[in-house]
């Protein structure tokens, strides 16, 4: 109790907090783009329920990683090399992630572009269920590699678990706040889907990259992020007032 009044009346800790938490969040808008694309494939009356199983079990990765923090820095130790270059447990993670999610966006991108017929001789109810599943073990997949990023983040910003695990659980009830307007956005402008499968491309290239060694600055990441986003806005709201004047003509 002594220790958790010590860190309460410690201006460093609240500075540390405040600026944990917004990496926090900023990394975890990565984890619910991602999980705001594939639920919305889902039929509608699932979509909520797949977006809180993947955002709690975000949740429960990043907690129970949380308790394994001795184990969770050994991941940063190199295990074998190729060609001088050091690889760890963390790497490879990064590097399964990343392609993993370069070939997801890839797919949904070709998916978009050329939607294949609908099978006929499949019931909806068997599509439904092995959808959700696919859907379910596709984000907790990627829930591992972003929950590790995140901790291996948090630890390195701070050494206090009761920090740790306030910004960790923030972050995760700012995603749930969020998950559903995303969702709908994402949902009602198409344009914006594929938007946010080049993001995806993105950061999975950034982990791949970061995966073998090549640093690459979440500032520059996200602020091209932030700059797309912005024109996309634009675009969404020339359209939305051309469609008003188009409405008032006739």
């Amino acid at each position: 109790m002594d220790y958790l009044l010590q860190l309460a009346a410690s201006p460093t800790a609240w500075v540390a907090l405040a600026t944990l938490i917004v990496m926090e969040i900023v990394l975890g808008i990565d984890n619910l783009i991602f999980i705001s694309i594939l639920t919305n494939k889902l039929p509608e009356k699932h979509r909520a329920k797949a977006r809180r199983i993947g955002i709690s079990m975000a949740l429960v990765l990043r907690l129970g990683l949380l308790s394994t923090i001795a184990f969770i820095v050994q991941l940063t130790t190199p295990v074998f090399e190729v060609f001088g270059q050091g690889f760890s447990w963390k790497d490879m993670i990064l590097i399964a992630g990343g392609l993993f999610l370069v070939w997801k966006a890839t797919t949904e991108i070709h998916h978009s572009m050329d939607p294949e017929p609908e099978e006929k001789e499949t019931s909806t109810s068997n599509v439904v269920a092995i959808g959700f599943a696919a859907a379910i073990g596709q984000i907790l997949l990627l829930d591992l590699v972003f929950s590790i990023d995140s901790i291996i983040t948090a630890v390195g910003m701070t050494e206090h678990l009761p920090i740790m695990i306030i910004a960790v659980v923030t972050s995760v009830i700012v995603m749930l706040v969020a998950a559903e307007p995303l969702a709908k956005f994402i949902n009602d402008n198409p344009t914006v889907v594929m938007l946010a499968l080049g993001f995806l491309i993105m950061i999975g290239m950034t982990l791949i990259a970061e995966g073998f060694g090549a640093h690459v600055p979440k500032g520059y990441v996200y602020a091209a992020m932030a700059f797309s986003a912005a024109i996309e806005c634009l675009n969404i709201a020339r359209r939305n007032r051309h469609k008003r004047l188009l409405a008032a003509r006739q």
